[in-house]
């Protein structure tokens, strides 16, 4: 039990909001029902919208939280040649394809939802000739690189993974991972050369994470992130799917609703005893 360890990566793309702190709060906690550790990781791969001033923020409002971790803190900025490295593998091996597709051409096509309820891409670049892959690419088109679903799932075979619910004390139990559901889902984005997709599962196993704890939202992706595991031959940890804040409307919060952030209820004279007991800590 003590060989545990867990983390909260949030995104430095804008302020903490009581939806992250219930998430900080409920890793901590569940790090220490394991006697083990929490980790801190910044997951920054979005170099437009991420900003220092919101790392720096981060780091306060999980302080003021009363939180600590490890050092040094990982920054994924920091290693986009390792998810380059990992891309590269799946290249190799057949499972990686470049994609010429707009959001437009994709809607337009697409026959399907993913359980986002975004248009699941109808794989109109799979079978492009290589000579047409390398003349678009040497022209200057803006590509990304999508993962081969279908022929990654004729890879592994059947795909499981390990959940414990209500709580991480409870019993495992075994799920079937779907990820066809998805489709053919973007690795290298055309603005990075990484996904959030690649680059958690990457850093997971770097960091020997043996246990995620996740928002309900992110049940469904963790099937992409189970494949990914396997075809990379990365340790895949026990997942735990924690419950969701919502606002009155009845969605999660987010920073793009424009949800109250911790530093606004903190200067309106919220304590973080406050912020505890609001999220059920």
């Amino acid at each position: 039990m003590s060989s545990s360890i867990l983390r909260f990566a949030p995104s430095p793309n804008g302020c903490l909001h009581l939806g992250h702190a219930y998430s900080a709060l409920a890793t901590w906690d569940a790090a220490a029902r394991l006697g083990g550790t929490a980790l801190l990781r910044i997951e920054d791969i979005d170099t437009e919208r991420c900003k220092p001033e919101f790392t720096q923020a981060i780091f306060e409002d999980l302080r003021w939280l009363g939180l600590t971790w490890p050092e040094p803190v990982m920054h994924q900025s920091q290693r986009l040649d390792l998810y380059m490295e990992a891309a590269d593998r799946l290249l190799e091996i057949g499972l990686l394809y470049p994609c010429f597709c707009s959001r437009s051409d994709i809607a337009a096509r697409a026959t399907e939802t993913d359980p986002d309820g975004a248009p699941v891409y109808p794989g109109t670049c799979r079978h492009l000739p290589p000579e047409e892959q390398i003349r678009r690419i040497e022209r200057g088109d803006a590509v990304q690189y999508r993962l081969d679903v279908g022929a990654a799932m004729a890879r592994v075979g059947v795909l499981t993974f390990t959940t414990v619910m209500p709580t991480v004390l409870d019993r495992p139990q075994v799920r079937y991972a779907r990820p066809e559901r998805w489709g053919d889902v973007v690795l290298q984005r055309k603005d990075t050369p990484t996904s959030y997709t690649l680059s958690v599962v990457v850093d997971d196993a770097a960091q020997g994470i043996t246990h995620v704890t996740r928002g309900r939202d992110l049940d469904a992706i963790t099937d992409v992130h189970v494949l990914l595991q396997m075809l990379l031959g990365l340790p895949s940890p026990t997942y735990h799917f924690h419950r969701l804040l919502l606002d009155d409307a009845g969605r999660k919060l987010s920073k793009s609703d424009g949800a109250q952030s911790l530093a606004e209820l903190r200067a309106q004279g919220w304590s973080s005893q406050d912020v505890r007991r609001a999220v059920g800590f």
